[in-house]
Order: structure tokens, then C-alpha cells, then sequence
């Protein structure tokens, strides 16, 4: 297949690329060109998706799939209105921030409310306004092409080369081994998708024209397996100790990502459901899901001992809230 990955110089665009390429496939990537190198074996074409004659560099090319992850709306209305009559299969990247309503466990794609769409000239990249852009960009990509699209509603997507490290975090901390700090319910669940199966599936529903919508995110599973997981592929036997939220918040740490906070962990009310939607559907259209010790060890080869991350707590920070935990 001659397959066109818009984007394609870092993370999942990027292992997407590089998984259509293992496959034997022709691809080209095709970005501004300013973020990162393309993989070895992709033809690069600069373009810039801001405006309709900055994507001139395609005009009059067709490929059997385009795989996208953009997140305003002008880009993608810029690139279909150059490639949508020329593309096999339109494969789109979206994110499960689209839906309004987190509480719901069980939730699936068909029966969960989503935010209303920006215009689909948007082009504002204001984090606010990020659901509603990305309900804008699957609506623009299900007009163009009604039998000839997949849109993947992925959550945390986690691997090798996260520019984030909400998951990084903690097989970084867990490999040091000791005492760990574990927030909240060990019983309370958790969903991820790994960086290269969310990029093989995308590539998967390119080669057998699968289409739909779908969440791109693993079956639920504990918090205590999660980081068991974790253990497991870092080699290491830490100790969990399970601090209750408040403990946590009182120390000035949050929730879910940034310094200072302990990363996946959801806290607060309003989202029992946000890690615990049903995605059977996704498994029975091909989603893959490896276990996290897999990831583990192939995000630890890649750190390389990196003394730390850009997401969580310092080790220092862990014991003054684990020293005043056990002496409550």
C-alpha cells in the first residue's frame, strides 16, 4: 500500500510510520518538518497544514491510506479537501477527552454524549477547546469519507519515547525498588494503550479497510496489577504502600501528569468511569493489548537510566508524605 502518515516524526505518528514501514508498505510522512526526523524508509514531504495551499505538496497524489493525528480542525478540513478524493482509507487518531460524561462505568463509544464540535475552520490549540476540536475533526473525517474511515478514541497512550511521562514515572521510581508510594484504591482501575499497538492497529484497519469508531484503550484493570505489572518488568520487588487521596492533596501533590504529581492516578469525583469503559468492541475490531510488563522493560531500554523524569515526585518528596502516612 502507498501509505501517507500526516505527521510522523515523533511518538505515535512517528512508531505508526515505522510499523507501515516493517510491513513492507510505500510511506511517506508528511509534516512541517520542525519537530523530529521521519524514520529510516519514509519519503518526507514538507507541508504545512495551516493553510490549503500549504499542502499543494500532495495535490494530485493518492494513497491507499492516510493515517492522521491532528487535533485542530482546519488541518484536517485542509488535508481533505486535498486528499479526500484520492485516499483509499482514512484512519484518524482521536481521544476519549471527547466525551462529556467520565462517571458512567461501562460506557461505550455508542451510547456516551460527546462535547458540541468547534467550526470546522478552527485552528485555536487552547487545551479547553481540545475535545470539542477533536469531536470537530472526526465529524469533518466521517463527512469526507462515510465507508472509509476508523477513528481510534485512545486514552493514555504510554511507551517508549512519551514526551510526557505520565507513564514513565513509574517503572522509573518502581526499578529503584524500596518503598513506593501507591495512590488511592489498589482496587481502583486504570486503562492504557501502548504506543506500538495503538500504531500496528492503525495500520491493521489501513490493510482491511476496518471502519468505525472505537476506543483506543486496553480492558480495565487494577491499580495493584498495574503496578505489579510494572514490577514485573522492571525486576524489582517494591513494597506499595496505598495512601488515601487526602493524605496525598494535603502534601501539594495532584493528580494525573506535570511535577508534583503522582501521574494516571484520576482522583477527585466525576470520574468513576473514565479508566473503566467497556471496549469489547475495539478488541473484537483487532485492538491489540500487550501487558505492561512488556512495556515496561522496552521504556526502560529506551530511558537508559536517565536520572529522572519530567512527571511525579522526587524520591525526597515521597518520604516526607510516606513518613508522615505512617505516622498518622
Amino acid at each position: 500500500m502507498r501509505v501517507l502518515i500526516l505527521g510522523g516524526n515523533v511518538y505515535l505518528s512517528k512508531a505508526t510510520a515505522r510499523r507501515a514501514i516493517e510491513r513492507g508498505h510505500d510511506v511517506t510522512v508528511a509534516s512541517r518538518g520542525t519537530s523530529g526526523e521521519p524514520p529510516e524508509g519514509a519519503r518526507f514531504t514538507a507541508v504545512d497544514r495551516s493553510t490549503a495551499d500549504g499542502m499543494s505538496a500532495l495535490r494530485g497524489q493518492t494513497f491507499d491510506a492516510v493515517i492522521d493525528v491532528a487535533r485542530v480542525p482546519l488541518h484536517v478540513k485542509n488535508a481533505l479537501d486535498v486528499l479526500g478524493g484520492s485516499v483509499g482509507h482514512y484512519g484518524f487518531v482521536s481521544t476519549r477527552s471527547v466525551y462529556t460524561d467520565h462517571d458512567t462505568v461501562g460506557a461505550t463509544v455508542a451510547g456516551s454524549p460527546v462535547f458540541e464540535p468547534t467550526p470546522d475552520d478552527g485552528a485555536d490549540f487552547a487545551m479547553e477547546l481540545y475535545g470539542p476540536n477533536k469531536v470537530a475533526c472526526e465529524n469533518l473525517v466521517r463527512a469526507a469519507l462515510p465507508a472509509a474511515h476508523a477513528i481510534y478514541r485512545a486514552g493514555l497512550v504510554i511507551g517508549p519515547g512519551d514526551p510526557g511521562d505520565r507513564f514513565g514515572y513509574w517503572p522509573w521510581r518502581i526499578a529503584q525498588g524500596g518503598e513506593v508510594l501507591a495512590p488511592g484504591d489498589p482496587a481502583a482501575p486504570l486503562q492504557w494503550i501502548d504506543v506500538e499497538d495503538l500504531a500496528d492497529w492503525a495500520v491493521d484497519a489501513a490493510e482491511k479497510r476496518t471502519t468505525g469508531t472505537f476506543d483506543g484503550v486496553q480492558p480495565a484493570v487494577s491499580w495493584r496489577e498495574f503496578l505489579d505489572g510494572v514490577a514485573e518488568g522492571a525486576g524489582t520487588r517494591p513494597t506499595f504502600t496505598w495512601v488515601p487521596p487526602e493524605h496525598i492533596t494535603a502534601a501539594g501533590v495532584g493528580p494525573w501528569s506535570g511535577p508534583d504529581s503522582l501521574p494516571l492516578w484520576v482522583g477527585g469525583d466525576g470520574y468513576g468511569g473514565f479508566m473503566n469503559r467497556d471496549v469489547s468492541a475495539s478488541l473484537a475490531a483487532g485492538m491489540p493489548a500487550r501487558p505492561v510488563a512488556d512495556t515496561t522493560r522496552r521504556w526502560l531500554a529506551w530511558n537508559d537510566g536517565s536520572p529522572a523524569v519530567k512527571a511525579g515526585i522526587t524520591r525526597e518528596k515521597e518520604a516526607e508524605i510516606l513518613a508522615a502516612f505512617h505516622a498518622r
